[in-house]
């Protein structure tokens, strides 16, 4: 089989850098480096992409053997059928490590036609490092890399106001170009650079706050081989993903020209304010992975998918999706209903297996975040309590009483939680376990049981669930 490479592909490259990537892992090469290589095909971007290894360990040389190529591998459901597609990424054009010479890393910035800074550092990559004391070697934490290639641009084009650059990061944090600036700042600060730098990243720079959504699981490597033959080509980073996309940039019309996605029919969106797709995604796609996992599982199923196709629980969940989320959120009743109906084909995906039990890590901290809002914006709105998303709390109490038809549940959150049901459920009596758990501020920052009618909905739940389960175990005797 031969290998990947610009020879073997018939790929010269021919594009100039526009964009510096730090980042080369997975979810980069799928969603980013992807998006890019269809506006290449599709726009006038016609521009190419240089990764930085932000860690000294990774896979740049690997990226470089293949010349930038890899495939992305695209499998899921799209309109209600399984689909898949393959495409061959040649948007990279090279691959750095920074940590093996720092005067050719800061030597990027002097490229005159670069446009736009794109990362995936971590959620915990946007963070100032006090250990960064200067620039005379090469900084160990990201911020404190791009301000070091910053001050290096501006010098090399003495502060030139059509030499700032488009910052946009992936990690997933809220406001995070808000913070990766701050940082930035933090740094140029503490490493005494001058007033006219500061200016410049403030005037002439633009950090802009995101929001990404695709499931990228990575590199098959239960198939690659079988993989490799059909592709016809030794591919050895190979990046499996789901058919949605969805990226969200807050940005002004000059970034949104700059990346003209809108020509590519991508689901790229420029907006003035990301808050309600942020709300959109954490109420709908983790509201409903929240909500789903313990009704399902105590009816004894261990997938997404499963639980999705199952009649019971997959009527549960859509109903709970579209009666009682979809009707809190802000945006266009058309734009909420497709992604929601989105949501639905993506947790039906065939060519993933998602274990409920992977989604039930701090369940309790997770319904306080992404279903109580619902709950509480449904009650403002109706003058009613969502009978589902209520339903799916007395689920969640049952469920971290830590065992169901006699087998345990292997339970995942913080000593100090799991204490506490353990000493709720000790108390044996439903309505005074709900009252318990209700009116734990420190679980949802406001006492529960000043809803009226609440503690009661939840804790006939809880009763009746109880109920099925005896009367399933008798039938089964």
């Amino acid at each position: 089989m031969k290998p990947l490479n610009r020879d073997t592909a018939n790929l010269p490259y021919k594009r100039s850098v526009k964009v510096l990537q730090f980042g080369e892992g997975n979810f980069l090469r799928g969603f980013v480096d992807w998006i890019i290589d269809i506006l290449n095909e599709k726009t006038d971007f016609n521009g190419s992409v240089e990764i930085i290894q932000p860690l000294k360990n990774g896979i740049v040389h690997l990226l470089n053997q293949q010349d930038g190529l890899y495939h992305v591998l695209l499998d899921g459901i799209q309109n209600g059928k399984p689909t898949q597609e393959k495409r061959l990424i040649s948007c990279v054009s090279n691959a750095i490590n920074p940590y093996d010479d720092y005067e050719a890393y800061l030597k990027l910035g002097e490229n005159p036609e670069l446009e736009f800074i794109i990362s995936n550092t971590t959620e915990a990559g946007i963070a100032f490092d006090e250990a960064d004391k200067n620039m005379d070697t090469l900084p160990n934490s990201f911020p404190g890399k791009l301000t070091a290639l910053l001050y290096h641009r501006f010098q090399c084009f003495s502060g030139a106001a059509d030499k700032g650059l488009n910052m946009i990061p992936c990690e997933l944090i809220e406001k995070n170009g808000e913070a990766l600036k701050s940082t930035v700042l933090q740094f140029a600060q503490h490493w005494n650079l001058p007033e006219s730098f500061i200016t410049w990243i403030n005037e002439k720079n633009t950090f802009c706050n995101t929001l990404v959504d695709r499931i990228v699981p990575g590199f098959p490597k239960d198939n690659i081989k079988e993989i490799q033959q059909e592709l016809g080509y030794e591919d050895n980073l190979v990046v499996k993903a789901e058919p949605f996309h969805l990226w969200v940039i807050e940005a002004p019309d000059s970034v949104k020209a700059a990346f003209p996605s809108d020509k590519a029919g991508l689901e790229v969106k420029f907006v003035d304010d990301l808050t309600p797709y942020r709300t959109r995604k954490v109420r709908i796609l983790n509201g409903a992975h929240t909500t789903l996992v313990p009704v399902a599982y105590l009816q004894g199923l261990r997938t997404v998918r499963e639980a999705v196709e199952d009649p019971r629980a997959g009527k549960f969940i859509r109903e709970a999706i579209f009666e009682e989320i979809v009707p809190t959120l802000e945006l266009p009743a058309k734009e909420l209903e497709k992604f929601a109906n989105a949501v639905i084909e993506r947790f039906q995906n065939p060519f993933i297996r998602h274990e409920l039990m992977s989604i039930a890590l701090n369940s309790v901290s997770k319904y306080k975040v992404r279903v109580l809002p619902s709950v509480l914006e449904y009650h403002k709105r109706k003058g009613a309590l969502p009978e589902r998303l209520l339903h799916a709390l007395a689920a969640l109490i049952l469920f971290y009483k830590g065992e169901w038809n006699g087998e345990p549940i292997a339970l995942n959150d913080s000593e100090d939680v799991l204490e506490f049901f353990k000493t709720a459920w000790a108390k044996g009596n439903v309505s005074e376990v709900v009252n318990t758990v209700l009116s734990n501020t420190s679980f949802w920052d406001r006492d529960l049981t000043e809803i009226e009618g609440l503690p009661e909905i939840v804790a006939k739940n809880i009763t009746q669930l109880q109920q099925s389960a005896e009367q399933v175990r008798a039938d089964s005797v």
